[in-house]
């Protein structure tokens, strides 16, 4: 006999086709009570992880089933019509068109949420949330230190195609943080936990204490910080993520997740005035499980990108090199971060190496990567291997020359996501090397 196909807490086997009475499960997204481990503290996001449903497969198998289908079929023709009209929904296994929702993906979206503590995530595009949250004539306070991508979203497409402007200010500057506030006008404030590439960490107590007092809403990329700090726990309530980092770990996968409250989720899904069903950003299913089997031993790969993230930027200090890295004491927000993170995962698997000048810059990328094999010269992060790029003339070059100088970002400052393979000592021994070789 077959096995009998389940999960943690599903109630129906996945072959039963229900029909509009069955109306019994409400197991859409897990509530933050049912994503604590024993004893009901959130305290360890790995616990968190191993705590959430677990989507077993078909027929019994560990790993979950593929739902690969675009359009889904109903037992009888009056369910279409409620689920158009609302009244039946995911929350209930009922699914209409994979641009709305799949159960695959689903699935992967119960994962983040329980890795970021919050309510709900769904994996799509991540900046659509600012499209769901702000109308034309809103307004977002950002920080000045963004990933250039969002900088180039928030001050140049939102203005001219949703009408929707952009304060920049000191993120660490908590008076210039209120006071760049309009009121009747701000809808959310926009931060990295820890921002792309200078490093600096966000006190998000402090901020989303400002945010809510003023009625915002804060949303945090947590992009280079996952495992390593839970914005949610600590007042966001927003969480977003580009996937295609460490939750991927593979650079093969283009992906982004929206985490939040289920009502947010639900609001970017709506049929009539969702940006995501609206604008159609889809993951395709077998994405999403290759990405579900990666999430299990993010923890593990998190605390050796910090660690040798931190070996090595002690080692090029100890060299006389300028580095940026937030486990160094001197790091001005050392302190904060130690206060904020996770217990055991670190200060963050990204460093940045200033050179001074691109061209020295260049120079010392082209001896790690052509002559040593210490990494590779390529954008993104959270590879197994070393990724190392100059980010004034690539990652932040939507930023005019004004605009990096503010956010700290020189000509010569180079961004290394540190890898994991081969030993740490192999590895720096290929970086000394490299070092040694260069002209005084």
């Amino acid at each position: 006999m077959a096995a009998e196909p389940r999960s943690h807490d599903c109630v129906f086997p996945a072959t039963k086709k229900r029909g509009q009475d069955d109306f019994d499960s409400d197991d859409f997204y897990p509530s933050k009570k049912a994503m604590l481990p024993p004893g009901g503290v959130w305290e360890d996001p790995a616990a968190a992880l191993a705590s959430a449903r677990h989507e077993f497969g078909e027929h019994g198998g560990v790993n979950m089933s593929i739902e690969a289908s675009a359009t889904f079929t109903v037992m009888e023709p009056e369910t279409m019509r409620r689920m158009f009209a609302g009244e039946l929904g995911p929350d209930r296994d009922f699914f209409i068109y994979s641009r709305h929702f799949n159960p695959t993906v689903l699935n992967l979206g119960r994962q983040m949420a329980a890795l970021e503590a919050t309510e709900a995530a769904y994996c799509t595009a991540s900046a659509s949330v600012l499209l769901q949250l702000c109308s034309s004539g809103g307004h977002v306070v950002a920080s000045r230190e963004l990933y250039g991508g969002t900088h180039a979203l928030l001050s140049h497409f939102m203005p001219r195609a949703c009408n929707i402007t952009t304060s920049f200010v000191n993120i660490t500057d908590l008076e210039a943080v209120s006071s760049a506030v309009v009121e009747g006008q701000t809808k959310v404030l926009y931060f990295e936990s820890i921002s792309n590439p200078t490093l600096t960490v966000a006190n998000i107590p402090e901020l989303s204490r400002i945010a809510h007092d003023k009625g915002l809403t804060v949303v945090v990329d947590n992009t280079f910080a996952p495992m390593v700090l839970s914005p949610a726990k600590l007042g966001a309530d927003v969480v977003v993520h580009s996937i295609t980092k460490y939750v991927s770990g593979g650079a093969d996968i283009i992906a982004g997740a929206v985490c939040g409250p289920a009502s947010l989720v639900n609001s970017m899904m709506d049929l009539r005035q969702g940006a995501l069903m609206l604008l159609g950003p889809t993951m395709n299913a077998k994405v999403a499980f290759e990405l579900s089997e990666r999430i299990p031993h993010l923890g593990l790969r998190m605390k050796e990108h910090c660690n040798r993230a931190m070996v090595y930027a002690t080692r090029m200090k100890k060299m006389g090199l300028k580095v940026i890295y937030p486990g160094l004491e001197e790091h001005p927000q050392h302190q904060l971060l130690k206060s904020l993170a996770n217990k055991d995962y670190g200060f963050g698997g990204l460093l940045a190496l200033d050179m001074v000048t691109e061209d020295r810059a260049n120079k010392l990328m082209n001896q790690l990567q052509n002559v040593t094999q210490f990494g590779f010269m390529a954008v993104s992060l959270g590879y197994y291997e070393t990724l190392m790029s100059c980010s004034g003339s690539s990652t932040s070059s939507e930023m005019n020359e004004e605009e990096k100088e503010v956010a700290g970002i020189s000509p010569g400052l180079i961004r290394m996501s540190v890898g994991y393979v081969g030993t740490l000592d192999q590895k720096w021994a290929q970086f000394e090397k490299a070092m040694s070789r260069m002209p005084k």
